[in-house]
């Protein structure tokens, strides 16, 4: 018999996963705007078209500016508070970003996708908080549910771009960052919903390992590889996409389609990809979705029509999913609650600090050398990730040695 407090603890987690995934929602439709619109607007706007992705870099980089600090402050004042300073930070990002492409300020533009950067360091987020709250056999789903609710988002954000585009001045996408803008505040009221406990006195003051001690292990080191490797490589490649359809000569509706797609390849495994893991297990899910990445580069490989870029992109959505999830339920083996905060924001700033570098490499690469070459520099991190991986399955499953 389930006891009157088990049942309230279940009604909660869920509404927490609920919240939460409601929240990457209204965050995917604000990234996948962005991603659809920075490169086209810098590309217009910019003194050197070999910058077109520093606006969509400066994502990434604020990202990795602001996790370490963000997992901190979450540990100090607690998920909600952190949360919704995170929204905070991206309604100026909104404002900011409208007004300077009012005005086609480029360096101001930058700096308005930096903050929204900062704001994402807070996003990135949602994922460990629901895991933190949900019970063993419930992390990778919980996981898995709230990274789904970007399927929503994969469509609200490339569609809010279009909407937006012409809405309010002849100036294109100045009411789209407007709408940004009020989707993140939607946010904000959304999170007065979620209801995470702050760690107790004892769990605040348990056990702590060096984060250094904790980054030597296996599983960190592993775990860190294909989460960086997978989202880089979708990074790398997603930045470059409008750009390089614009190029061969695509309209914007065709590339905000193929950008929805992809954001509905990156999500919608979701729902199921937290009983794949459960099934199968972290090493085979990241494995399978590293694979899938290397079957999107051959498939951009074949050509430059839409339907090559929209296939591509699906299947890297899809696999960064798989790998991306799967890393992430396997580090929540690598620490204990009193770690969480620092390995988390550790592991968060491993990311993005290595996608930020591959998101700017990748403007350059596909204004001065083509598209075909930005897809073959994205196979040698394929290769050191999946063949780190099976290092990691080899060793685990190695009978230890008798000693004599």
């Amino acid at each position: 018999m389930i006891s009157i407090s088990g049942k309230l603890s279940v009604n909660r987690d869920n509404k927490n996963v609920l919240v939460l995934a409601t929240c990457q929602v209204l965050f995917g439709t604000g990234r996948s705007l962005l991603i659809a619109t920075a490169p086209l607007i810098s590309y217009s706007i910019a003194a050197h078209k070999g910058l077109a992705t520093l606006p969509t870099s400066l994502v990434i980089v604020g990202t990795a500016v602001m996790t370490i600090p963000a997992s901190l402050l979450m540990r100090r004042v607690g998920r909600q508070i952190g949360f919704i300073v995170g929204s905070m930070i991206g309604v100026i990002s909104g404002l900011l970003c409208a007004f300077s492409v009012f005005h086609s300020n480029f360096w101001l533009f930058a700096f308005g996708t930096f903050l929204f950067g900062l704001f994402a360091g807070f996003a990135q987020l949602y994922r460990f908080a629901a895991a933190d709250v949900a019970s063993e056999d419930f992390k990778s789903k919980a996981i898995s549910l709230v990274l789904a609710g970007g399927v929503v988002s994969g469509f609200l954000g490339p569609e809010s771009a279009k909407f937006g585009q012409n809405l309010i001045t002849s100036i294109p996408f100045v009411g789209a960052y407007l709408i940004l803008t009020g989707v993140t505040v939607f946010a904000i009221f959304v999170l007065f919903f979620l209801d995470i406990p702050m760690l107790t006195p004892e769990e605040r003051a348990g056990p702590r390992r060096p984060i250094l001690e904790i980054m030597r292990r296996p599983v960190f080191i592993v775990a860190a590889t294909a989460a960086m490797i997978s989202q880089g490589v979708m990074n790398f490649l997603m930045t470059a996409t409008p750009i390089a359809m614009c190029n061969a000569q695509h309209q914007f509706a065709d590339t905000a389609l193929v950008i929805e797609w992809h954001i509905f390849g990156m999500f919608a495994p979701g729902f199921f990809t937290g009983h794949l893991i459960s099934k199968f297990g972290e090493v085979k899910i990241i494995i399978i979705g590293l694979g899938l990445q290397f079957v999107c580069v051959s498939v951009a490989l074949l050509g430059a029509e839409v339907v090559h870029f929209w296939l591509s992109m699906l299947l890297l959505g899809v696999g960064w999913n798989f790998a991306f999830t799967a890393a992430t339920s396997l580090m929540t083996s690598a620490y204990t609650v009193s770690e969480r905060a620092k390995t988390q924001g550790a592991m968060n700033f491993l990311i993005y600090g290595f996608v930020s570098i591959l998101s700017l490499a990748s403007g350059a690469l596909v204004h001065f050398f083509g598209w075909d070459i930005v897809n073959l520099g994205a196979l040698p991190f394929l290769v050191v990730a999946v063949c780190g991986t099976l290092w990691y399955a080899v060793s685990q499953n190695r009978p230890p040695a008798i000693s004599t």
